[in-house]
């Protein structure tokens, strides 16, 4: 079990007191994972302990464990995610919308679902919320637009094809595997009662809790920190065999964001995705995981998989809790007790290695690295370049990961590297090599 130095626990402990103080929050448990483990946890306000055994809602956290109940579907072969909504789900207005739209809230769905304002009104079914056209308010990937009711509906397809309904496939596939056991969708046990805080006075009222129904998939789960924890640990790659780890870092690369940019947030598949930090210099690191809020309640998790770490926030309040907490706690632990990253090792090279190092794409120069993984790198040398990993097919071929050239086949040969139509020469434009459009005969010169 990791411990963290005294100085460091001090550190997050005044981050979170803090925090709880300001944000008048009634109680609070905030918590810190590193690797498997939560290293760090302290809890608030009027909780007793174990204060990370005690649930609070976590809102659309819930969000996340939904997703990977669609996406075990998607790596079964149940679905795909260009697959419209109605080829699993028929008569809903959204019907033509894929299921990769609604978990990364590019189908155009209303944001809530119609009717009574659902987080604090008791929940109907599918048919009973009445969908209509004006459940439609946006062309579908036309841009992000934050969907409750897109959830939901994923949800209900969940409960269709799996012919059970979305707490038992949840329990059953998820929870219980992840060793989640007090994450419930209803309070069960110990769990904190939700208020809001006056926003002029420091007084508090009781906020209702229903059965969301047919939307408990949007933000219906309750938790507790060591339950919350072992989700981070979930987002930091030990998935216990519930998704594959290829899966769970395709959930985390941003949909319909140029991830380029300095700063920026963006939604995966069932997961916020956001880079922190201002200094183009240093590039803040990219964090991974989810937001929540629910009468009552407001829930964090982040997880930042480079330093292989997370924090999370449990608040019983509807306003107040500092949103910037988790990140804070994180920064707080980077900037303390950075991870030792593991040492460099020797590995043999997935291609022969005259294949490797300078190519030429016209004149601009690139690189071809073998790295860890048995993948490569094409990348910019000397300048910014458009590149990408490469992972080897069985038939020979690559297939790109990331970056510009995501999804893209890359043909190796003795001559060239072919790609999305580009040839990639040992030399700029070579003449001995398959170059489109040609080499003009008088070469390289001084042509006025």
């Amino acid at each position: 079990m990791l411990s963290l130095l005294p100085s460091t626990a001090r550190t997050l402990l005044a981050r979170t007191a803090r925090a709880q103080r300001d944000g008048r929050v009634p109680s609070l448990v905030a918590g810190v994972v590193r690797g498997r483990d939560l290293v760090w946890s302290t809890g608030r306000g009027e909780i007793s302990e174990p204060h990370d055994d005690v649930q609070f809602r976590l809102g659309s956290i819930s969000k996340v464990v939904t997703a990977i109940t669609v996406l075990r579907l998607r790596d079964e072969g149940r679905l795909s995610l260009d697959d419209p909504l109605d080829q699993h789900l028929p008569g809903t207005p959204l019907g033509g919308r894929t299921v990769g739209q609604l978990l990364s809230h590019l189908a155009g769905a209303g944001s809530e679902s119609p009717g009574k304002w659902w987080e604090r009104t008791p929940g109907t079914t599918l048919k009973g919320l009445g969908l209509s056209d004006a459940d439609v308010v946006l062309p579908a990937a036309r841009r992000f637009h934050y969907s409750n009711l897109g959830f939901g509906l994923l949800g209900a397809l969940v409960a269709e094809v799996r012919e059970r309904a979305w707490e038992e496939v949840a329990r059953d596939e998820v929870l219980i595997p992840l060793g989640m056991r007090r994450t419930t969708p209803r309070p069960c046990g110990r769990a904190a009662q939700g208020y809001a805080v006056h926003p002029w006075a420091d007084v508090m009222q009781i906020e209702p809790e229903h059965d969301a129904g047919v939307m408990a998939p949007a933000g219906q789960l309750w938790s507790t920190a060591a339950d919350l924890a072992r989700l981070g640990s979930f987002l930091l790659g030990d998935t216990r065999g519930v998704l594959s780890p290829d899966t769970v870092e395709e959930m985390t690369v941003p949909a319909g964001v140029d991830s380029s940019a300095l700063t920026w947030s963006a939604y995966g598949l069932g997961v916020q995705v956001q880079r922190v930090g201002t200094d183009p210099a240093r590039p803040g690191p990219v964090l991974v995981g989810h937001g929540g809020s629910m009468p009552g309640f407001l829930a964090g998790l982040w997880v930042d998989r480079e330093e292989c770490s997370g924090a999370l926030a449990l608040a019983n309040t509807t306003a107040g809790m500092d949103s910037g907490l988790t990140i804070g706690l994180l920064a707080d632990l980077r900037a303390a007790e950075p991870r030792i990253v593991e040492p460099w090792k020797p590995d043999s090279s997935p291609v022969p290695l005259d294949m490797l190092g300078p190519w030429f794409w016209g004149p601009m120069p690139y690189v071809l690295r073998a790295i860890p993984g048995g993948l490569l790198h094409l990348g910019g040398l000397g300048r910014p370049g458009r590149s990408s990993r490469f992972r080897p097919r069985p038939d020979g071929t690559w297939v790109g990961l990331d970056g510009y050239f995501a999804g893209e086949t890359l043909r190796l040969d003795p001559e060239s590297l072919n790609l999305a139509t580009f040839v990639f020469t040992r030399t700029p434009y070579d003449p001995a090599a398959p170059v489109p459009g040609g080499v003009d005969e008088a070469g390289w010169g001084v042509h006025r």
